[in-house]
C-alpha cells in the first residue's frame, strides 16, 4: 500500500528561522513553503518537513541519526560542508579519518554532523 506512496521525512526544530537558514543556505535544500507548523523543503524529490516543536516541553533531539544523504564522495561532501561552517562529529571508539569519516565494515564511508537543534544528520558514500 505505502510502497508506491511518496515519502515525507520529518525533523524537529525549536527554532524554525534558524532551521530554515541551515537547511536552505548551509546544506542546500530547495525551500518549498513555511507555516506556523513547519518549514518544508524538497530534497531531490523527497519532502522534508522541519516540524516546529517549540511548544513541546522537555524536547531533546534523538541521540541517533534522524536524516541522511547518500553521496558519491564522502570526502567531497564533507569538505564542501566544512566550507559552509559545518562541524563533523567524532565518536570515541570509531576509527574516523582526518575529516571525521568512518569506514564501516561494509565499505560504506559515513560522516555525521548536527543541525542547529542538535539533530544528528549524516552523509554516506556506499
Amino acid at each position: 500500500m505505502l510502497g508506491s506512496a511518496d515519502l515525507v521525512a520529518f525533523v524537529p526544530t525549536r527554532d524554525p528561522a534558524k532551521a530554515r537558514t541551515f537547511y536552505e543556505q548551509t546544506i542546500g535544500l530547495k525551500f518549498v513553503s513555511e507555516d506556523p507548523f513547519a518549514v518544508v523543503f524538497d530534497a531531490n524529490g523527497v519532502t522534508v518537513r522541519i516540524a516546529n516543536v517549540s511548544s513541546v516541553k522537555g524536547f531533546r533531539p534523538a541521540p541517533y541519526t534522524v536524516l541522511g544523504w547518500q553521496v558519491p564522495s564522502a570526502e567531497k561532501a564533507v569538505q564542501a560542508l566544512i566550507k559552509k561552517g559545518v562541524k563533523f562529529e567524532r565518536f570515541e571508539g570509531m576509527d574516523q579519518d582526518h575529516l571525521a569519516i568512518w569506514s564501516s565494515p561494509s565499505g560504506a564511508r559515513v560522516a555525521w554532523f548536527k543541525d542547529p537543534d542538535g539533530n544528528t544528520l549524516s552523509i554516506t558514500e556506499a
